[in-house]
């Protein structure tokens, strides 16, 4: 099939809470594979869970010439288990999100498990593509509680799905066809939390480079109080 042309970016801020940066990101252009992943907390369980499932999914991802639903599980659940048996040398929590975009012969398939995102802006609407895995985002869903309150916001923290959680949970895996014209953002909840819709919304809705809108992302992020490691990844479809 016809590959649209695209460009990309990627970057990555630290912000003013942590003293290191645990989220990790993966760009690769062409073929398309776009991978970050945002450790859980900022201790050695965090840092090394962010590395270690980024390595492990873009191994798996790459050695398959056809990537599909089936081998991308495959790819998550390896990712499960190297984590987890780190966490278990370390006796400690390891565990953090996994969201990626990867090039397939039929289109492209996007990925995702914890509570990093996919945005999508096409034809003026900006769109969230993925689902929280949270109990914030089930509490919204069903009523719970109030979207602004003090239950919302703690349970904001607390992922139903993420890699080395015990049980080994499925991502997310469906089809993204891409247009001339689409900009997409991934990223971590250190830009989700701290730069509203209506900015992301006018941000990608602006004809400039990927380079340029990652890095006015974060400094958006940074003049938010950088409260967060903040990662993103753009894609433009031209």
């Amino acid at each position: 099939m016809h590959r649209p042309d695209i460009t990309t970016a990627v970057g990555s801020d630290t912000g003013n809470r942590y003293s290191a940066n645990y989220d990790v990101t993966y760009l690769v252009e062409q073929p398309l594979l776009a991978v970050l992943a945002d450790g859980m907390g900022d201790g050695p369980g965090s840092a090394a869970a962010g590395r270690i499932a980024v390595d492990t999914f873009v191994d798996h991802a790459m050695r398959v010439t056809e990537p599909s639903p089936d081998t991308l599980r495959e790819a998550v659940a390896a990712a499960h288990a190297r984590v987890s048996h780190v966490g278990r040398e370390l006796r400690v929590l390891a565990g953090c999100t996994l969201t990626a975009i990867t090039a397939a012969p039929q289109g492209y398939w996007l990925v995702q498990i914890g509570d990093s995102r996919v945005y999508r802006w096409r034809a003026g609407q900006l769109e969230l593509l993925t689902t929280d895995h949270t109990v914030a985002w089930l509490g919204a869903v069903h009523g719970w509680y109030p979207f602004n309150s003090p239950q919302a916001a703690s349970a904001r923290y607390q992922l139903t799905r993420y890699i080395g959680h015990g049980s080994a949970p499925e991502p997310d895996v469906f089809s993204v066809t891409m247009r001339p014209g689409d900009r997409y953002l991934l990223c971590t909840d250190g830009v989700s939390d701290q730069v509203g819709y209506d900015y992301l919304r006018t941000l990608l809705s602006q004809d400039t480079p990927p380079t340029t809108v990652v890095t006015t992302l974060l400094a958006a992020c940074e003049t938010a109080g950088g409260n967060d490691n903040a990662s993103a990844i753009v894609i433009r479809v031209d």
